[in-house]
Parts: C-alpha cells; sequence; structure tokens
C-alpha cells in the first residue's frame, strides 16, 4: 500500500474511531495525524511541534498534540516507544518496524520491516495482530569498535 492510501485509511479509521468514542472531530486533531503520516521514523513530540509549525505551517498547543496522540495511540494508528528515558512515537498502520538499540550509548536505529509479520501471525493463535514492534539490544558499530580498541589494549599492557 503505497503513503497516500496508508493515510486516507489512517485518517477513515480516525474518523470511526473518534465517532465511536463520541470525540469531536476537529482540524487540529486531523492535521497532527496527517503530520505525524508524513513523519518516517520515530519522533519525539518537540519534534512534532516543531513538524507542525514549520512544515505545516499550523500551530496547536502542547496539551492538543499530547491529547491527541494519546487518542491516536488508542486507535491503533500510533505506537509509544520508551528507549530508556527518550519516549518516542511512531505511525503504525500499515507498517511493522525494527529497532536496534545500542546498550551502551543509546543510539536507536531503525532497520525496516523484516517481514515477521505473517510468521509471528501464523504462530499466533486466537489473536488479532494489529502491529509489532521489534526491538534488538546489543552495541552499535562505533561502540563495538571502542570496546574492540579498549580490549586490545588491555591485552598489550598483559603482555608487557
Amino acid at each position: 500500500m503505497d503513503n497516500t492510501k496508508i493515510a486516507e485509511t489512517a485518517n477513515r479509521i480516525f474518523t470511526e474511531y473518534l465517532k465511536e468514542n463520541k470525540c469531536r472531530r476537529t482540524p487540529e486533531r486531523f492535521a497532527i495525524l496527517n503530520a505525524i503520516y508524513s513523519i518516517n521514523g520515530c519522533f519525539e513530540i518537540e519534534e512534532l511541534l516543531k513538524h507542525l509549525e514549520q512544515k505545516e505551517k499550523f500551530r496547536v498547543s502542547r496539551a492538543t498534540v499530547y491529547n491527541t496522540v494519546t487518542l491516536l495511540i488508542n486507535a491503533n494508528l500510533v505506537v509509544h516507544h520508551q528507549f530508556g528515558s527518550v519516549s518516542k512515537y511512531e505511525k503504525c498502520y500499515g507498517s511493522a518496524k525494527t529497532h536496534t538499540i545500542c546498550t551502551k550509548c543509546g543510539k536507536v536505529s531503525e532497520v525496516g520491516n523484516l517481514d515477521l509479520t505473517e510468521t509471528i501471525a501464523s504462530n499466533i493463535k486466537k489473536f488479532h495482530l494489529t502491529h509489532h514492534s521489534l526491538y534488538l539490544y546489543g552495541l552499535c558499530s562505533k561502540c563495538h569498535q571502542t570496546l574492540k580498541r579498549r580490549k586490545a589494549r588491555m591485552i598489550k599492557k598483559d603482555i608487557k
């Protein structure tokens, strides 16, 4: 599914969610949804606010953004990630995400879809999978190289 169709479907799902839960369908809420679905990858609330102001030329309060993001999470259109002490959010309709997280420096990278959805879904009975995220923990290349150099220096000291 292309990005335009994903955004249109997300808009329809959100409209239905708001109707079912007797919430108002405001331009601000849909501007936030559309901004989120135009961002690639994870974002923090501050980045979303900046994106809305600078790229969308749309001013909205921080409280409205937080409240709308909560509604979007409840509607299964946005997922909340907690990477250590950092809260990040990401669109989740029409995509499956895999992240690598460095246990040394905390760097988070998106690997993309490892196409595990069908494998996971086929192994889970009586469960309707809407989306998933996979977190892989280890060392980023920079931290791994630093650790290798440190070990090499320790070995040289032991030999002397």
